[in-house]
């Protein structure tokens, strides 16, 4: 017993020596394994960017159509009320299509050494429960902000979520800023209040309540902040740590969460769309649509797709990067999806002006800035594992 005991601790001692000081042929494994990893990270945060972009044009494009259709200006009532927790439903109500993906992705190596796998489902669904509330609350307080009072402010008190995320990541996540980063945050502040692009839902003046926008677009900042810290903390601490992941980070992660927090967002929204009757005024919002019942289905359903798309984009760059980087990104395609708007409508008075001319320029910027301070992350893992290799040759 007693010389078991001594040849497994022998064993460790030496796997432990092996670990401190690896063999060449380990290093350069390693290094191999490294940039293929980078490669595979800089492609799956390209992929997710892509998505924001596609997802942000798509739903502000459909959204302008919804409410050039709709035929708001021939009501002679306020509107702002009717139709938000459609709207909020919309967001969220698609994720079925998201399930088949979920399972063609596959899953890694189960580890089977995950312990306290009960508590860890149970915060797991606290997470799911909480998320999804959270989501369902800044989904309706935007669509309630949007059509109170005009889009510009609207925009300037949204652009404060950036500024939140900030904060709450900080102190949630323990997020490291360096001066890059922080200068992506200055730069992409300016670019969404400069280049935010044209919305015709927004009320005529005698329907205006600015201070009524003001207080729902504040909330819904500070709603749509936490959760983006949320989801970061969900993968960092939870997902990651399941034994179905092994702790690894892929993009079925992204597809479970997604999943599951638009589910109970779905049903939040869809007891309040019950609650408040408004699921009565969908038979008069179809019939007032301009285009017909047919045009007013498809959009709806072109909406919660484009949804899905923004919000697998957005969580997956939350995954791979942060939930800053997430948020900066989506207000950085603010001034892009203004051009698209400004082409594909005929909006009096709307052009695409110098101010948004800059922030699009601006853009590059911004992105840049971040894009250098992620490549200086990775460099600086490049030259940790060639100062290993050089104490090995020494």
């Amino acid at each position: 017993m007693e010389m078991s005991e001594a040849s497994k601790q022998t064993t460790r001692h030496e796997e432990s020596e092996h670990l401190q000081n690896p063999e060449p042929d380990q290093i350069l494994s390693q290094r191999r394994s490294l940039i293929v990893n980078h490669r595979k990270w800089w492609v799956s945060v390209l992929l997710c960017l892509f998505l924001v972009v596609l997802g942000d044009s798509l739903v502000m494009l459909l959204l302008n159509f919804f409410y050039v259709q709709d035929n708001r200006e021939d009501s002679d009532q306020d509107l702002q009320y009717t139709g938000t927790w459609t709207q909020a439903l919309i967001q969220n109500v698609a994720f079925p299509v998201l399930i088949p993906l979920f399972f063609i992705f596959r899953s890694p190596k189960q580890n089977h050494e995950t312990n306290n796998t009960r508590f860890l489902s149970f915060r797991l669904l606290f997470l799911y429960l909480s998320l999804g509330v959270l989501v369902a609350a800044h989904s309706k307080l935007f669509a309630l902000g949007k059509l109170y009072a005009n889009y510009g402010i609207f925009t300037l008190i949204s652009a404060t979520q950036l500024i939140f995320i900030a904060v709450f990541t900080a102190i949630i996540n323990r997020f490291k800023f360096n001066r890059w980063i922080i200068i992506s945050i200055i730069l992409t502040l300016v670019i969404y209040v400069l280049g935010s692009p044209e919305f015709v839902g927004q009320p005529d003046e005698n329907e205006e309540f600015y201070n009524i926008q003001a207080w729902l677009t504040f909330a819904g900042s500070v709603a749509f902040a936490l959760s983006l810290c949320f989801f970061q903390l969900g993968f960092e601490k939870l997902l990651v740590k399941t034994k179905r992941y092994g702790n690894k980070k892929v993009f079925r992660m992204v597809l479970e969460m997604q999943i599951c927090v638009s589910f109970v967002a779905s049903v939040v929204c869809l007891v309040g769309l019950i609650a408040s009757g408004e699921y009565k005024e969908l038979k008069g919002d179809s019939q007032r649509f301009k285009k017909g019942e047919t045009y007013y289905v498809l959009s709806l359903v072109g909406l919660a797709l484009s949804w899905q798309v923004w919000a697998v984009g957005l969580i997956g760059l939350v995954l791979y990067v942060s939930g800053v980087f997430g948020d900066v990104v989506h207000m950085c395609t603010s001034p892009l999806v203004a051009l698209i708007v400004v082409l594909a409508f005929d909006f009096m008075d709307d052009d695409f002006s110098w101010p948004r001319i800059g922030a699009l320029i601006g853009t590059t910027l911004a992105l840049g800035s971040y894009f250098y301070s992620m490549h200086k992350k990775n460099k600086k893992e490049m030259m940790e594992l060639d100062r290993r290799e050089n104490n090995v040759e020494v």
